[in-house]
């Protein structure tokens, strides 16, 4: 009994690489696709190609768009002085899905750790000293995970902040311990922004 072709194979192989997806799942989907390849298939062949050429990193926040500035860091109703300062992007895009910031962002790409040699400077926080410095920030959000290295991040950010009479607060309730935004569903994320605290 013989299984899938080279190319099938290799998409399967491909496939099974993505989060969330083993290689039971990623022949599910490509079987899928391949019995629907003018209604799927193809526009998503053509829309992985697009992405591929034109995606890039907002030179403003961080965010992932294909154009130089994100909409978010060009629409003007959304300079009100408030800065979302996540994670990472999938952060960015959870809050985003949630509906209830209506500021701007800072993707930090990361947070500090010791055990992997993450410091300051492999971050974008001398960045995110800039925007606030330029930007007219009154607000930083410090929406990072509530990990260890995440808070000790958050800890950091709002010492480097500190005497810049910038009011600094981070989520608070409805994020659980070791948990991560991404994962958390919208209402759980309005709750903790709602009730976000001073550090």
């Amino acid at each position: 009994m013989t299984g899938p072709d080279g190319d099938i194979e290799a998409l399967i192989a491909l496939m099974a690489r993505l989060p969330g997806l083993g290689p039971r799942s990623a022949r599910r989907a490509v079987l899928s696709m391949i019995k629907k390849r003018g209604v799927l298939m193809e526009p998503l062949a053509s829309a992985l190609q697009r992405v591929a050429i034109s995606a890039r990193e907002c030179v403003t926040c961080g965010n992932i768009s294909t154009r130089e500035t994100c909409v978010i860091c060009a629409s003007e109703k959304r300079a009100n002085g408030t800065l979302c300062v996540v994670e990472d992007v999938a952060d960015l895009w959870a809050m985003e899905r949630s509906g209830v910031f209506a500021g701007r962002y800072h993707v930090l790409g990361g947070v500090l750790s010791a055990l992997d040699n993450v410091g300051p400077d492999d971050l974008r926080i001398p960045l995110l000293r800039g925007r606030v410095r330029e930007e007219g920030i009154t607000e930083v959000i410090l929406a990072l995970n509530a990990t260890v290295d995440g808070q000790t991040t958050a800890h950091y950010i709002a010492d480097e902040l500190h005497g810049t009479g910038v009011a600094v607060t981070s989520l608070a309730q409805g994020v659980p311990i070791g948990g991560e935004l991404d994962y958390l569903d919208d209402g759980t994320i309005s709750a903790a922004l709602r009730a976000r605290r001073a550090l």
